[in-house]
């Protein structure tokens, strides 16, 4: 995975050995995501899934792997608004951390999400750009090893994807 930052941007890029179809589904079904989000050991769970303009995506991840030690039970909550959606190519929304009921952490960041598909023969290049409100609430966000936790969670995708078919 490539990662640079931009002043408040964040731009995560990988390429998956997936036809950009998959990879599509995969962000794009509630049950595909189950399978995959979050970082490596840990489970996540939809609560809410509206995957057009102005949907609610509220879910739950929970560390399952005891040997992450004072993460093991923890949980953590995200709610997400679907900006835009272009199936198979672009898929923008807002990311806030929030609680169990859908009640957004005013202090941690909320980030604008711009998903890019590009697809590049059987393969898909997956750009995910992240936009903060200022370079502050991006380096809080990387003191909390978001590029590590992308790492492991696209890792999670790469399994995935090479396990599963299109629908």
């Amino acid at each position: 995975m490539n990662s640079t930052v931009k002043g408040n941007k964040l731009v995560l890029e990988r390429v998956f050995q997936a036809p950009v179809e998959l990879v599509f589904q995969a962000y794009s079904e509630p049950d595909r995501l189950e399978k995959w989000w979050g970082p490596e050991g840990w489970e996540t769970k939809v609560k809410t899934f509206e995957f057009m303009p102005n949907g609610v995506w509220h879910y739950g991840m929970t560390c399952v792997d005891e040997d992450m030690g004072e993460f093991y039970g923890m949980q953590s909550w995200g709610l997400g608004i679907f900006q835009s959606i272009e199936p198979m190519k672009r898929i923008q929304y807002k990311d806030m951390f929030s609680d169990a009921e859908g009640m957004v952490n005013e202090q941690l960041p909320m980030i604008d999400i711009d998903l890019r598909f590009i697809p590049e023969g059987k393969e898909t290049r997956l750009v995910i750009e992240s936009e903060f409100e200022s370079e502050a609430e991006l380096q809080k966000l990387l003191e909390m090893q978001v590029i590590e936790g992308m790492t492991s969670q696209f890792t999670c995708l790469d399994e995935y994807l090479s396990k599963v078919k299109m629908h």
